[in-house]
């Protein structure tokens, strides 16, 4: 027996946050019974629907993707524009992206429809690295540096200490290209980071997330995680958390 919310999330069809606002609103049954409270369990015989559509239960697939700028990290776009599920027709599993890149941010992008997945990486509390190279208007200096090293106070709070480490500068050009590491999640957070040090990004591409690199992949293409890469991401965030 698992809990409802649980297989909602395992069958693609939403996160388990999501599936939990659709319990709430009275979206789903269980065994043509509507079901409005979290924490029910349902084992292999319940007949659960969402919307009035039976749940297909899909084994879990993973996948990563070097996904191009100008791409929407979303399963669809109101405006028509690319999204990162465009780069897999052949996909026949509803996939969506674990967390997101913005628009005009490249790189490492995975993807899931296991939502149990999908919650453990993206949780604050579990720490998994994500790596990015930026390259900033201006030569910051030093000091701007150490700033974002032990934090720095955005809108929406301070940042976690990150790692920051200069790649090259052009004096010329007047630009710098930075590897900044960090482990939250936050909107636009790497380009509002360095804006709030006067340097705002020109180009950003997130290039590593845990152990994963973008080794072999050219931009818009993606592969399939191996089990064992999925086992070692789960060992990641929950060895993270347990450090604590």
């Amino acid at each position: 027996m698992e809990r409802l919310q649980k297989v909602i999330a395992h069958s693609g069809v939403a996160s388990r946050r999501k599936a939990e606002e659709l319990i709430v609103e009275g979206r789903v049954t269980v065994n043509g019974e509507v079901v409005k409270t979290l924490g029910v369990k349902v084992g292999p015989n319940d007949k659960v629907e969402v919307n009035g559509v039976p749940l297909q239960g899909e084994a879990p697939v993973y996948y990563m993707l070097n996904k191009p700028r100008g791409v929407i990290s979303a399963v669809s776009d109101d405006k028509n524009r690319r999204v990162v599920t465009d780069y897999f027709p052949h996909v026949p599993e509803r996939i969506y992206p674990i967390g997101r890149l913005d628009y005009d941010t490249s790189g490492l992008l995975l993807l899931t429809n296991d939502g149990e997945f999908a919650n453990l990486l993206m949780h604050p509390k579990n720490e998994v690295d994500k790596v990015y190279v930026a390259k900033v208007k201006g030569i910051p200096f030093r000091e701007q540096l150490k700033k974002l090293q032990y934090g720095i106070k955005l809108q929406d709070g301070m940042t976690a200490p990150a790692k920051v480490k200069v790649i090259s500068t052009d004096k010329k050009k007047e630009t710098a290209i930075i590897q900044i590491t960090i482990h939250e999640g936050r909107n636009r957070q790497v380009r509002r980071m360095f804006e709030a040090i006067g340097h705002p990004v020109l180009k950003l591409k997130r290039e590593q997330y845990g152990f994963l690199t973008l080794k072999g992949l050219a931009t818009g293409d993606a592969r399939e995680l191996t089990p064992h890469e999925v086992k070692q991401l789960r060992v990641q965030a929950t060895s993270i958390r347990h450090k604590k």
